[in-house]
């Protein structure tokens, strides 16, 4: 007799429905391998036959981390693109390119962090290159392209399960764990909510990843927002996994919680699902988990609920039907058309922001390319490893030829004299390996340690001429003459090793600092570790902790940089100078920027050029904007980092092959004096992004010229069912064949409340030859001209006349007509019958927000501790009232009036035991009729309702 074949469990059967499979294999699984699961990296349980999975495989724009991957333009270049339907085809590539990593690497994993939706509000945001646009409309359009990309067109299965961060209202590194964003309730339904929810209602989102910062005073680790608005969203199951750490940073550096369980626990409850913590070791996690269960903070239910939703994106991606997973023998890795792709996205993220004439160049012309970034082809952390490189000086020697293109970098030239008389030297190290940082791949990069196979910097009487770079702020580079970075590895020495500054902690940066005791003298200090560099016997190394210790340096300068500049400059027809930054300093993660302004020694090379050839061209390339002067320059152009194909797409642009059409996506301001402050995330009240602002910016959002020209006419709206249909024409007038980017824009006319200047509503990118015409339709649904009624906590829309504006930027408007449209009229607040919530104001001076528990709610304190108004407009006391009480935490007072007259009530609180311990007190107020009702609040407590009665 033969042994008969144990029967396919039903998690095993591609018949039944996932959800039928799920609960299959979620009741197999022991308490203890569910628990497991919760970790980022999930064992495999042998006896089921089920493998490891990991949560979290980075791919903002291309394979992050793992070795050599195909790389496209930054995030912020693809949103310049304004096409979704490229960024959909970027998507897919990079997908593609995952399964194929995978195929031969299992550490690649399949459920992709990715894309980045929190929208640029602010450019000194040190990760400004991680997002898409300022704008909510434009940022969910070019995720959804991104996410349907990577998800793939299987009706069952995915190739990818992308991952949204960073759930929510999250743009500062400044206190980036500890800080808590204010967020009106506006403001959070217009603009922060929006990008997610539009994107995730598109249906190809597997999930979210809650931001390191607190919002309205609540972790969003722990945000009742994850079960009241993301979830409601789709039916499908989304999983929400923690960034990196956050889960201890609840007690550690927030002190939210007491404990590790309480926090892991309230995280759990929450809606976070899968716990990234401790890197690969599970057990800290597994424990804290455990010791919840025990001290009965979670239940059984909780774990299920969260497992099923990892096992959910688990089946989707075919993990439990190989043979039916149309992605599973995927290959295609740096194919011919993934490199096109590149290019193809790297031209249309290049935005011509300033046009004089002098470009596209003419044939036959001689260049001077010139500046930092002329000969790079800058990565970030969040890019692969590069197969192929083109700088902007490959890309002209290709394009022009190398004897008609002349180069000049403009790095100082300097030797480092020791106190000594001596010179720091850079020993020759001709038999050492060229290695790349990152390129054998790491599941964490902040792990990678710099290379201790060279020798160290020694001191000699010739010493070395080095390449000094100041990226501003006082942060230097220093190059030797092979190429090679100053760096510095575990044993604290100083060698030439490294190809790029890069790592989580930077270990090429340096500041020079003066010298108290010597003239002329200066230290060294290495910025990575804080030490200062000294010279000893054994080679240069940094381990002085203090001044006292430290090498005194003279600075000997070769050749300063603008004479390199100005020399080739000077012989040119044309000069491209290249200026930006280096995505791993001076603005990234972990770092704001401080300034708009481009770096010193790069406007010096600017200058220098500029006085030397009136011929000169400004290219930016760059992860943000810049405030630069450029009166005197015939030609501006703005890139992100493009990926492996920047330099290539840049000259193609330049000598006219292709006309430029990328679109800012997001305002360049003029100075830093236009900025609201980074924390301040009240974009109404702030006047904040091309939405409210009302100065006039360096350039505005959408804007980008072209070498073509076009018309627009024949605006036509057309009423239907609860939307609006709206055509016109856009014609090509020139002789050039180009895209053209049509915008749609629409305006309040008589708003009862501060709206948006202007805000798109749509947009469609379109190439067109010499003559050619082309009617574009766009359905507006009504909706989009809601706005959060505050008055009563639901989306209205208000009753009146609304422009609708067509054109190439936000402000070059080319048509416009206005309809009038029936909506819901204003009615008062409800007080009497239901009062007032605090965070429900109108207009505030000097007011957060912040939580009113641990688990829900919102109550509003003085920023400071000491003053702070509220305004609530139109409030309906009908026939009257004759109290008032407020529920209040802290200690202080609350003092109402109305309509901005004189006190009618003041309330005194006695200090409470705690933030969260709330009294009611009441006081005489006498009121009827309908006013504007406006509160003080003095001194540390917390509003979080006024009631009225009587």
């Amino acid at each position: 007799m033969t042994a008969q074949t144990p029967p396919t469990p039903p998690f095993r059967d591609p018949q039944l429905p996932f959800a039928k499979r799920i609960d299959d294999l979620l009741a197999r699984l022991t308490l203890d391998e569910r628990i497991a699961f919760l970790h980022q990296f999930a064992p495999a349980v042998e006896r089921l036959g089920v493998g490891a999975f990991r949560t979290g495989q980075e791919a903002l724009h291309g394979v992050a981390w793992m070795g050599r991957a195909t790389v496209f333009p930054q995030a912020v270049g693809l949103g310049a693109t304004w096409n979704d339907e490229l960024v959909r085809r970027v998507g897919e590539a990079v997908s593609a390119e995952t399964r194929a990593m995978r195929a031969r690497d299992d550490r690649v994993g399949l459920n992709v962090w990715s894309p980045t939706v929190n929208l640029l509000r602010h450019p000194l945001w040190g990760r400004n290159e991680e997002g898409y646009s300022e704008d909510p409309k434009l940022t969910s359009a070019i995720a959804t392209a991104y996410t349907r990309g990577l998800r793939g067109d299987h009706p069952a299965y995915w190739r990818t399960a992308p991952v949204l961060k960073h759930w929510l209202a999250h743009n500062n590194e400044t206190d980036r764990d500890t800080s808590s964003a204010s967020v009106r309730p506006r403001v959070l339904h217009e603009y922060d909510l929006r990008a997610f929810r539009e994107t995730v209602e598109a249906g190809a989102v597997a999930g979210v990843m809650p931001a390191y910062n607190l919002v309205n005073g609540r972790p969003n680790h722990v945000s009742p927002y994850l079960r009241e608005h993301l979830r409601t969203w789709t039916d499908q199951d989304l999983l929400v996994c923690s960034d990196a750490g956050a889960p201890s940073n609840l007690v550690d550096s927030e002190h939210y919680f007491d404990t590790h369980e309480e926090s892991t626990a309230a995280a759990i409850v929450a809606g976070v699902d899968s716990f990234t913590d401790h890197g690969t070791d599970s057990s800290k996690i597994v424990a804290r988990i455990q010791g919840a269960l025990d001290q009965g903070l979670l239940s059984e239910d909780d774990i299920d609920a969260a497992v099923r939703r990892q096992l959910s994106v688990r089946f989707r991606l075919g993990e439990f039907d190989p043979r039916l997973d149309p992605y599973a023998g995927a290959s295609a890795f740096d194919t011919p058309a993934h490199r096109a792709l590149a290019q193809e996205a790297a031209e249309q993220a290049i935005v011509l922001l300033k046009n004089d004439g002098l470009l596209p160049l003419a044939p036959g012309v001689r260049v001077a390319v010139v500046g930092l970034l002329a000969d790079e082809c800058k990565l970030d952390w969040y890019s692969g490893t590069l197969i192929h490189r083109s700088t902007p000086l490959e890309g002209l020697y290709e394009r022009f030829g190398a004897e008609r293109v002349d180069f000049a970098e403009g790095v100082d030239r300097v030797r480092l004299r020791t106190s000594a008389g001596t010179y720091l030297s850079v020993p020759l190290t001709a038999d050492a390996a060229d290695e790349v940082r990152g390129a054998e791949g790491a599941l964490d990069p902040a792990l990678l340690a710099g290379r201790t196979d060279l020798p160290p910097l020694t001191a000699d009487a010739a010493g070395t001429e080095l390449a000094l770079i100041d990226w501003g702020e006082g942060i230097l580079t220093l190059r030797a003459p092979d190429g090679r970075y100053l760096s510095v590895a575990e044993d604290g020495f100083v060698r030439a090793s490294a190809d790029q500054p890069g790592g989580w902690v930077v270990q090429e940066t340096f500041r020079l600092e003066t010298s108290e005791t010597h003239a002329n003298g200066h230290l060294l200090k290495h910025v990575g570790t804080g030490r200062y560099v000294s010279v000893a016997a054994d080679g240069v190394k940094v381990a002085a902790e203090d001044a006292s210790g430290a090498e005194i340096f003279g600075m000997e300068f070769t050749e300063r940089g603008e004479d390199a500049v100005a020399r080739a400059a000077a012989a040119a027809d044309v000069v491209l100078v290249v200026a930006g930054n280096d995505p791993h300093i001076n603005g990234r993660e972990t770092e704001d920027r401080t300034t708009l302004r481009l770096p010193a020694h790069q406007e010096r090379l600017l200058r220098a050029a500029r006085a030397a050839n009136p011929d000169t061209a400004l290219a930016l390339v760059s992860a943000y904007p810049y405030a630069v002067d450029h009166a005197d320059l015939p030609a501006v152009l703005w890139t992100a980092h493009g990926g492996q194909a920047a330099g290539t797409a840049l000259s193609r642009v330049l000598a006219g092959d292709v006309s430029p059409a990328g679109r800012l996506p997001q305002t360049w301001y003029a100075c830093d004096e236009d900025l609201p402050d980074l924390l301040d995330y009240d974009v109404i009240g702030g006047r904040q992004t091309y939405l409210y602002f009302e100065g006039t910016p360096l350039f505005p959002f959408g804007h980008g010229l072209s070498y073509g020209r076009f018309a627009y006419t024949d605006l036509e709206v057309t009423p239907l069912a609860g939307k609006l249909q709206v055509a016109f024409t856009v014609t090509n007038t020139s002789s050039v064949a180009a895209d053209e980017v049509a915008q749609l824009y629409t305006r309040a006319v008589q708003a009862s409340v501060p709206r948006p200047r202007r805000e798109l509503a749509a947009h469609r990118r379109v190439h067109l030859t010499p003559g050619a015409t082309t009617t574009l339709t766009f359905e507006l649904p009504l909706s989009a001209l809601e706005f959060w009624d505050v008055a009563h906590g639901r989306p209205r829309l208000e009753p009146g006349a609304y422009e609708l504006l067509v054109g190439a930027s936000s402000e070059d408007i080319r048509l416009s007509t206005t309809v009038e449209l029936d909506g819901e009229p204003a009615t008062p607040r409800p007080v009497r019958e239901l009062g007032l919530d605090a965070a429900d104001f109108d207009e505030q001076r000097n007011a957060a927000i912040v939580d009113r528990t641990k688990v829900t709610g919102d109550a509003v304190t003085p920023v400071d501790g000491v003053t702070c108004e509220l305004v609530f407009r139109d409030c309906d006391f009908g026939d009257g009232v004759r109290e008032a009480t407020v529920e209040v935490a802290g200690e202080g007072v609350v003092e109402l009036s109305l309509n901005g007259g004189p006190l009618i009530a003041v309330v005194t609180l006695s200090a409470t035991k705690g933030p969260y311990d709330y009294t009611t007190l009441g006081a005489d107020f006498a009121a009827a009729d309908v006013h504007d009702v406006h509160l003080r609040l003095r001194g540390p407590l917390r509003l979080a309702h006024v009631g009225f009665s009587g």
